[in-house]
């Protein structure tokens, strides 16, 4: 029996090496996860003329229509029995789906029409659904301890940010030498266009994948996504993520209008706090999983919704213009986001413990299925309703457009309260959350026993 179809109730602890091997995917990841939703709404909206208002429906409609895909996705996942693994495949076939419509998107061929952004946003979304789906999967069964999952998730979060980092480099280092904003998008695709593949390979070369046991013949019934979805640990996990995802996606969207229009920055300034502001969670992700080691993920998620609220008003009161205060408070903030993402599926993947103990199937894929749809529907409302509310309130967005004082005070607010009301939302889910490293043992050890009774 080969490493990769080998039952077992969980993986040996990876190395380092290994480990960050395996996060690799996550450059490419973190590239998108900024690029798409910062970047790429204001340039088609702005630079390409498509409207504020196209552009926030485009992004909301094919989020909506592509989160119907995710569930079939993580249903196909866990009933995947290969050679290669359950995940691995479904990762290694994701790169050439993401590729595709990366370039097309980034390099689009002028005039680009509305038309064209919604079916290669499509194309998009299904790529990012097949490598994030797999990824936490299969990290998921590496990780199989409580606190090795805070470890494990908190290094893909690292590499993520690392990802994102290097994208945003680009346009800050362009703008250094001369060359044109116009260019930042090509910048940005060529990064994410090579990075795809060459994590994904490396990955899937370097990391062992072994299948967890499964003790009942893998069916799928409708009724089985709403049970799973309406757990009481799961049901909180996804409202919290909602929120959560909603919030910094809000602050993103509007990221750019905010602090050219209302802090008093250039593009290239702000590019430079967004740059901080992403880099701060290369420490924060590492700090907050050593503390979800200690106080557990769900109380560190609810430290960390608090601080990261606090930070976002605090900018509120600097001085227009003030680049080192501004960079402080933004670092702060980064800082304490960094949490989010990792010890969300962090959770997720101790609740598959948990459905496995009970019903003796393998849902992990499924599970994580509901976050990336849940996330793909925030990260759409965020765009579309506050493009939306932009546009009601007289905020034009087109390049060189001048607003009014009331426009732009009127931005001011759309941009402060939908990030805080929905992230301290997702702290409050978090009160009373029962799955804590004492249950996950006891978890761990009916599943160990189960499993050695099967053998």
């Amino acid at each position: 029996m080969t490493a990769g179809d080998q039952d077992v109730r969980q993986a040996d602890r990876l190395t380092w090496l290994r480990l960050v091997a395996f996060s690799l995917p996550g450059v490419c990841i973190g590239a998108v996860a900024v690029a798409v939703p910062v970047f790429l709404p204001r340039y088609y909206a702005g630079h390409f003329k498509l409207g504020l208002g196209a552009v926030g429906a485009v992004f909301m409609a094919v989020r909506l229509f592509d989160m119907l895909i995710d569930p079939v996705i993580g249903v196909l996942m866990d009933r995947t029995r290969t050679a290669l693994g359950r995940y691995r495949p479904w990762m290694i076939a994701g790169a050439p789906m993401l590729m595709a419509p990366i370039y097309m998107l980034f390099a689009p061929p002028l005039p680009v029409s509305v038309t064209y952004l919604v079916g290669w946003l499509l194309a998009y979304y299904v790529g990012w659904s097949l490598i994030v789906l797999s990824h936490t999967s299969w990290a998921s069964v590496i990780a199989g301890h409580y606190h090795e999952r805070s470890r494990v998730f908190g290094t893909i979060q690292i590499v993520g940010v690392l990802g994102a980092v290097a994208v945003l480099v680009l346009p800050v280092a362009s703008a250094a030498l001369g060359g044109s904003p116009n260019n930042d998008l090509l910048l940005m695709g060529g990064f994410i266009f090579i990075a795809a593949p060459a994590g994904i390979l490396l990955a899937a070369t370097l990391t062992p994948e072994r299948i967890v046991a499964r003790h009942r013949t893998e069916t799928f019934r409708l009724r089985d996504y709403w049970e799973l979805a309406s757990r009481r640990d799961m049901r909180r996990i996804i409202v919290a993520d909602f929120c959560l995802t909603m919030g910094p996606g809000w602050m993103s969207a509007l990221y750019l209008f905010y602090f050219h229009d209302s802090r008093g920055f250039t593009i290239a300034d702000a590019s430079k706090l967004l740059l901080i502001y992403i880099a701060a969670q290369v420490i924060g992700a590492a700090a907050l999983s050593a503390l979800a080691q200690r106080l557990g993920k769900h109380r560190t998620q609810m430290l960390a919704a608090v601080g990261y609220s606090l930070g976002l008003l605090a900018v509120t009161f600097l001085p227009p213009g003030d680049f080192p205060l501004a960079a402080l408070f933004m670092s702060i903030m980064g800082f304490v986001a960094a949490g989010f993402v990792p010890l969300d599926r962090a959770m997720v993947a101790d609740v598959g413990d948990a459905v496995r103990l009970e019903t003796g199937h393998n849902r992990v894929g499924l599970l994580y299925s509901m976050i990336t749809t849940v996330q793909k529907l925030a990260l759409a409302l965020s765009i579309g309703l506050s493009f939306t509310v932009l546009g009601w309130i007289g905020y034009r967005a087109e390049d060189g457009a001048h607003n009014t004082a009331a426009a732009i005070h009127g931005m001011e607010w759309v941009y402060l309260l939908g990030p805080v009301v929905f992230v301290m939302l997702g702290a409050a889910c978090y009160i009373g959350y029962a799955l804590d490293a004492r249950r996950h043992a006891e978890i761990c050890a009916g599943l160990a026993a189960r499993d050695a009774a099967a053998a």
